[in-house]
């Protein structure tokens, strides 16, 4: 059953890193670009979450927890920023 459902998990994960990506590069304004590089990170914890199940290799989690930090302090850091020019 794991081996019919990896393939397909990481297919979509690739199409919604895809779709991230063309936001990113049209994103109209910045808090679009911003959302869309968190969304990337998640999507890439995703990708390295599902890598290492398929592979049974519990040090790729080590980066998908570092990978998950940097986002969230990307975010974090945008949101002072935004807060702080008002």
């Amino acid at each position: 059953m794991l081996e019919v459902v990896l393939p397909i998990v990481l297919a979509l994960l690739g199409l919604a890193l895809l779709i991230a990506f063309v936001r990113l590069w049209l994103g109209p304004t910045l808090p679009d670009r911003v959302v869309s590089m968190d969304l990337i990170a998640v999507l890439t914890v995703g990708v390295i979450v599902t890598a290492s199940a398929g592979s049974g290799q519990r040090a790729l989690l080590d980066a998908a927890f570092v990978i998950a930090l940097v986002g969230f302090m990307g975010t974090v850091a945008y949101a002072w920023y935004i807060e702080k020019e008002r």
